[in-house]
């Protein structure tokens, strides 16, 4: 795919620049270790305080971050989201950045699935790393904030899906959970042009596109598992958790039209009374935090550090 390929090639060419060089941060990265059988789709990279350096991990480890890349469920990888575990690991945390399986060749509930998996990798394998695995803090932007949700919500509602029952029967709870410009409601996709009349067509095809490549066009062969592409509806249901929900840190710029998504995620969580944080930055477009030299971006991830600060410490 062309859009791919764009971002790829523009993601191996920002790597190249010298200050984005890792051991420039104090930082250094395994690539490719392997959290399941599937070769490159589940794979991930770890990016973690090099040793000898302020932030290399004591006795009791580091707090850690799961990372979840956004691309619309269908396009970028780890590899494109290299900026976001630098940005992590040189504040101090063990990154796991993950890939997982594209649709539409491999439709939902298949990145969940992966996600889940890596997720029950992490907590098996962090210590290895120098990674506390009590201090877990899941994070992703747009579908990976969809993804991310979702594995919070497993980890927290007893549900049926053997992926699930999984996360649920570990016992590990993240720490907070980071929803970055989410398209936390796959289904109805249609739901956000009526609540942004001037969204340009392109936009709404593409926004169209996601949807139906991820779910299909028959929904009801999801069964109840479509729940878990739309983990806003949970959300805004009266099911009580079995377990406690974590702290939520969640942010998006005005001019994305994924910010009622947003919205609504804030309101739900006030609802019920759970600890979040929503932040948004005037007139910043999808995923804008990645644009790491515009000044909103920069406060974006001051936000996120204060927050961690006080429901993750380092």
């Amino acid at each position: 795919m062309a859009l791919d390929g764009f971002f790829h090639g523009a993601s191996m060419l920002g790597s190249l620049h010298p200050k984005a060089r890792p051991a420039r941060h104090g930082v250094e990265v395994v690539k490719d270790v392997s959290y399941g059988p599937r070769g490159q789709s589940q794979m991930l990279d770890v990016y973690r305080p090099s040793p000898g350096s302020r932030l290399a991990p004591t006795g009791g480890g580091l707090p850690i971050v799961l990372y979840v890349h956004g691309g619309g469920f269908r396009i970028l990888s780890k590899d494109t989201h290299w900026v976001i575990g630098l940005l992590f690991a040189r504040k101090g945390y063990l990154v796991f950045n993950v890939n997982y399986r594209l649709a539409p060749e491999h439709p939902f509930p298949a990145a969940l699935e992966d996600v889940c998996a890596a997720y029950e990798w992490v907590v098996a394998n962090a210590r290895a790393y120098g990674g506390d695995p009590t201090r877990l803090v899941v994070a992703g932007e747009s579908a990976g904030a969809n993804l991310t949700s979702s594995l919070t919500l497993a980890t927290c509602f007893s549900r049926e899906e053997p992926f699930a029952r999984r996360v649920f029967d570990l016992g590990v709870v993240p720490r907070a959970w980071l929803p970055y410009c989410g398209v936390l409601q796959v289904s109805e996709i249609e739901r956000l042009r009526r609540r942004w009349p001037h969204m340009s067509e392109f936009i709404n095809d593409r926004l169209v596109e996601v949807s139906t490549a991820y779910l299909g066009e028959d929904l009801t062969r999801h069964g109840r598992t479509l729940e878990l592409a739309d983990p806003l509806t949970v959300l805004e249901s009266d099911r009580a958790p079995e377990r406690e929900l974590p702290p939520c840190f969640a942010t998006c710029g005005t001019s994305d039209p994924l910010v009622a998504d947003t919205q609504r995620l804030a309101r739900a969580l006030e609802m019920r009374g759970v600890q979040h944080e929503a932040h948004y930055y005037p007139g910043e477009l999808h995923a804008f935090q990645a644009l790491v030299w515009r000044p909103q971006a920069r406060q974006c991830w001051q936000h996120t550090y204060r927050f961690l600060d006080r429901h993750c410490p380092l």
